[in-house]
Parts: C-alpha cells; structure tokens; sequence
C-alpha cells in the first residue's frame, strides 16, 4: 500500500467521502492538502472534483505552486495518479462549458457536453457499465455511479482505457503511464469503487 496519499484540497472536491473512501481501500495514512510542498513529497495523488470544468481549474491554479508541484511529481517523477470525475476532466487540453477553457493538458483531448437525445437524459447519471478496453490499467468490468454533463473525448484512442454507454460510447477513464482518470465516482460505487481505490494504492508504474 502507498505510504503517502495526498488527496488534493482545491474547494472542488467532494473530500470528506472521497478522503474516507481511500482509508477504507487501505491508506488510512491519507492526507488532505493544499500545500504543494506536501504534494511533492506524496508517494500517490489523487485529484477529485465536482461541478464545472473552469471553476475547478481556477480553484487549482488559485493555489500557489500547485500546479508546478503535481507537473513535478506527477509528470517529472511518476508517482501514481489519480483524478476522479472533474479530477479526471482536468487532464484534457481544454474544456468548452461555458466557453473554451485549458486543461493541465496531460491527455490530449477536449471535455464537452453530452449530446442529448431522445431517448437519454443529460445528465447521466446513476449506475451503469464500465467496460475496460485491452490492455488498461487498474479497470476493471463492473458497474460504477455516474453523475456528470460533459464528457472527455480524447485525441488518441490508446488514452481511452475504459467505456460506458450512454446514447452512444462516453469515455469512463483514461489511461497514460502513470496517470489515471475516471469519469465515475468510486467512492459512491460501493465494492466496485473500493476495489478500483485499492488497486491503485498497489499500483506501481512501470
């Protein structure tokens, strides 16, 4: 299990169940921060996040040294990572709710709105299918909760390492090297969830 999680604190995450969620998946030892110097010293992170895609990137950049620190970690040394709905959404190169909005740009790809349809409500919501494409990381097949209006669509395929369906394929995470993202909530996906949080606390890349 991880020595140090940090689960980072930016005014957009739904902290307290996410936060217990981990300590019950095996990293009591979590920590709940939004001090980089602490992120730079963390052996695992985890990005959550609610609401929309640019509030949630300006809460993030609105923290002095954040963003350098989770580049630093995240990207430089390569520790396990983690982002959890709008978490997730904040990898793309940009987002379009509300006008065009950049991401931290470690996925190439764009975060908009699912198409409505006749016979789909927006947003999806509640559970459905996670079906894992070959070859990726930590997902397993299951059934996850969703709550979310926009959606990642990512520029290359390989980055895609799961799917749902609603009216059509939605991206349920994404994948590359030590970076995962997922559009559903595990800490609402009962031993679904627990059993994704866990293998991510054993996760070690490469």
């Amino acid at each position: 299990m991880a020595e140090r999680v940090a689960l980072i604190d930016y005014g957009a995450g739904n902290l307290h169940s996410v936060h217990n969620a981990l300590k019950a998946a095996g990293a009591p030892d979590t920590i709940v921060t939004a001090d980089p110097a602490i992120v730079r010293r963390a052996e695992r992170i985890v990005l959550p996040g609610v609401g929309a895609f640019a509030a949630c990137m300006g809460g993030l950049a609105a923290i002095p040294g954040m963003i350098d620190a989770l580049e630093q970690r995240v990207r430089g040394d390569k520790v396990p990572f983690l982002g959890i709905c709008v978490g997730m959404q904040l990898l793309a190169t940009r987002g379009v709710e509300h006008g065009v909005h950049q991401g931290l740009g470690w996925i190439p790809g764009e975060v908009g709105m699912i198409e409505a349809a006749s016979s789909i409500k927006v947003p999806h919501m509640g559970w459905n299918d996670v079906v894992p494409s070959l070859g990726a990381p930590l997902i397993e097949h299951g059934e996850a909760y969703f709550l979310h209006s926009y959606h990642f669509v990512a520029a290359d395929d390989a980055d895609v390492a799961a799917r749902t369906d609603h009216g059509g394929p939605v991206t349920a995470a994404v994948a590359r090297d030590n970076i995962i993202g997922v559009q559903f909530h595990p800490e609402k996906s009962q031993a679904y969830g627990l059993g994704l949080l866990r293998r991510f606390l054993d996760w070690s890349w490469p």
